[in-house]
């Protein structure tokens, strides 16, 4: 094929010696028809290969200029591997006959004509020893006909080999760029790069993928060229498949749970194609749409050693036995220590304080007594995950890193709801980390997200969702009217008919002394709390949503020292600050926040960590991907906003007091009068629907 693209070359090339000699030709210009009919003539018994799309930063733009000549002597010097895709045009030379076979093996080299050096300055001629990059696309020549019946199938309405409109858009623009060259066949067959897609495509399980949504075709050499072109699309749609699914997830988080939100960047299928184009290693450029976070990597790494045992799914079986308590000998205890991460010689049979510690731990994560005996509950949840199980664990996890931001942030917060921490980490590097509470399993679960902490407010004041007040204060209140009144709350009631219940800044507020707020839709943050009993449990699921920090003092020293090192925030500064005025500290680097859900990690020592499936999202996922709905699971589903309002229909005690309405009650009835007495009993119309304060949660 380069034989036959350098015989083109030169053919042209003494042709427009000749035309420029004869017809007195000085300049670039435009061929004519007439000439253009003399080009074909000339040129018909040399296939010349079809100009393909080439990506500014594949050319440097010194090396080919739009109006530049090829002389003899910048041919002859242009490297055998340059991309002829990118030719510059040739004038058209006169109707004579082809060279004769020896002044085509003749060296190619003459001295520019007089009339050639007259030429504009603005045609400048390439440099002759500087190298082109690598093509963007394999040559095809324009008499192949496997152009033709790529032209058909991709311009053809019928077909539907491209799954998606979004990307038969950009396919059909991409191809028609490239004026229909293949990107995966060459003479006839599949090329290095179509191979190498397929491998690759073939060994995606080791990211948690499954090869069967990415289908390959079976390129033969023999194959018609009708299907050589069904098979260059076919391959092509499992590419854009791959790419979308390794970078924003196999499975659309909006189709597990509606307490999930994240900003994803889903990759263009344009920018898909021109990157395959111009890869010099196709198993590269695919692999770069997986997560690069170490975190996913550990979890790959993991994944591989649990598909590589063979036999028994799981661990070896922790045999059953007598009850072991603190002192006792038994041969189990090494098997205990290897499962459990216990320090201490492997061949030590005492079941010291170490172990009985580990296994306390252990059952608290597993709903058992914490005894810290191993008895027979505990060594069946021991025995009780299998190795497959612990696979389709780390699946889920795996995509769940897909969904979150490719770019955490070189300093940001990692909260680990299933674990019950918080970490922040600087430069890859985990500086600090506490325990935390989070939401109750059901409608109060902590959401799943990433956003940005801004500002942190000191002495805050807890204002009560509607929800919570729907749920629990308004309840209470028909049933005591000073319940409010004992916890330190106050009411009041709004010109526009709503309740609004809130709870000043001090030392018994829900919020503690310190909140750190990252807005977001679902109206949560982390907080300082007054129940400071709930961090020495083992499980700490017991908020409405938001997140409670275990010591909030430290972490507002750590993420102020991080955003603005030179003032010098300490816990101890922090805490003159308490009082009974909220006051903000705003962030001057504003900080990353990720609410994560990993219930599979590898921690520091390279142990991989499994927690409980607290609120269901590993089996809703695996649902998803094991069932019907996958083949549509990447498809985001429209999940409607949940609003609360606070309820105006429910029939308080009241009392007189003040000017505010309460509901069903005349204007000179308010609703201090309902809770403390006074005045008299007025029933009126109730107050109609204004425009209300409206929440996500």
């Amino acid at each position: 094929m380069r034989t036959v693209r350098c015989n083109h070359i030169i053919t042209a090339t003494l042709a427009l010696s000749l035309t420029a000699t004869v017809a007195g030709w000085a300049g670039p210009e435009t061929a004519t028809e007439a000439e253009s009919e003399k080009i074909e003539a000339v040129s018909a018994p040399v296939p010349s290969p079809e100009p393909a799309a080439i990506s500014p930063a594949a050319v440097d733009t010194n090396e080919l200029s739009t109006g530049a000549l090829e002389t003899p002597s910048t041919i002859a010097a242009t490297p055998a591997d340059t991309d002829l895709n990118a030719r510059v045009p040739l004038p058209a030379p006169l109707d004579l006959p082809p060279p004769s076979a020896q002044d085509v093996a003749a060296p190619a080299v003459t001295p520019e004509t007089p009339d050639r050096a007259a030429a504009p300055a603005t045609a400048q001629t390439p440099e002759p020893k500087k190298e082109l990059k690598a093509p963007t696309a394999s040559v095809v020549a324009t008499d192949d006909p496997i152009i033709g019946k790529l032209r058909e199938v991709v311009t053809s309405k019928s077909t539907r080999i491209i799954d998606r409109p979004r990307d038969r858009a950009a396919v059909e623009a991409f191809y028609a760029a490239r004026q229909y060259a293949p990107l995966w066949i060459e003479n006839g067959a599949a090329s290095e790069r179509a191979n190498a897609a397929i491998a690759h495509l073939a060994a995606v399980a080791a990211d948690g993928l499954d090869a069967a949504d990415y289908p390959t075709p079976d390129f033969k050499a023999s194959a018609d060229p009708a299907a050589l072109a069904q098979a260059e699309l076919k391959l092509t749609n499992s590419v854009l498949a791959y790419a979308r699914h390794a970078q924003v997830g196999r499975v659309h988080y909006s189709r597990v749970s509606e307490d999930i939100a994240y900003n994803q960047v889903v990759p263009e299928p344009a920018d898909i194609l021109s990157k395959m184009a111009d890869a010099k290693n196709i198993g590269d450029a695919l692999a770069s749409y997986n997560p690069a976070h170490q975190g996913y990597k550990a979890l790959r790494a993991k994944l591989a050693e649990a598909r590589a045992k063979t036999g028994e799914t799981g661990p070896a079986r922790i045999a059953g036995g007598s009850v072991l308590k603190v002192g006792m000998q038994d041969q189990r205890v090494p098997q205990l220590r290897a499962r459990l991460g216990v320090a201490g010689d492997a061949a030590n049979t005492t079941y010291d304080k170490a172990v009985a510690a580990a296994v306390k731990k252990f059952q608290g994560q597993h709903d058992l007594s914490e005894t810290g005996n191993l008895n027979s509950a505990t060594v069946e949840a021991l025995n009780g995950p299998r190795r497959q199980r612990e696979a389709d664990i780390i699946i889920a996890n795996m995509e769940r890193w897909r969904w979150m931001p490719r770019d955490l942030g070189k300093a940001h917060v990692v909260l680990n709801v299933p674990d019950y921490t918080l970490k922040v980490v600087n430069g890859e590097k985990v500086v600090w980390t506490t325990r935390v509470v989070t939401g109750k399993p059901g409608k109060m679960a902590t959401p799943i997200l990433s956003e940005t902490m801004k500002y942190i407010t000191i002495n805050p004041t807890w204002n009560v969702p509607p929800s919570i007040i729907n749920n629990e204060y308004l309840p209470a209140l028909q049933q005591d009217p000073n319940a409010l009144e004992r916890i330190g709350l106050k009411i009041k009631y709004d010109s526009d008919g709503d309740i609004h219940i809130y709870q000043p800044p001090g030392e018994g507020n829900a919020l503690g002394r310190i909140r750190f707020n990252f807005p977001n839709k679902f109206l949560v943050y982390q907080h300082d709390t007054p129940d400071k009993q709930l961090f020495a449990q083992e499980k700490r699921a017991f908020s409405h949503g938001c997140m409670r920090v275990q010591y909030p003092d430290k972490y507002a020293e750590v993420l102020l020292g991080i955003s603005q090192p030179n003032e010098g925030w300490t816990a101890e500064k922090l805490h003159k600050m308490y009082g009974n005025n909220e006051q903000n500290i705003n962030l001057a680097h504003p900080i990353p926040v990720h609410i994560t859900y990993q219930t599979a990690f590898v921690d520091e020592a390279g142990r991989l960590q499994i927690r409980d499936d607290v609120y269901g999202r590993d089996a809703a996922l695996l649902a998803i991907l094991k069932g019907s709905e996958r083949r549509i699971a990447d498809v985001a589903v429209e999940r409607r906003e949940t609003t609360t309002t606070v309820r105006k229909d429910i029939q308080l005690p009241y009392r007189t007091y003040g000017e505010a309405r309460a509901p069903g009650y005349a204007r000179e009835a308010s609703f201090f009068d309902m809770l403390f007495g006074g005045g008299s009993y007025a029933p009126a119309t109730p107050v109609p629907a204004k425009k209300r304060r409206t929440y996500t949660r």
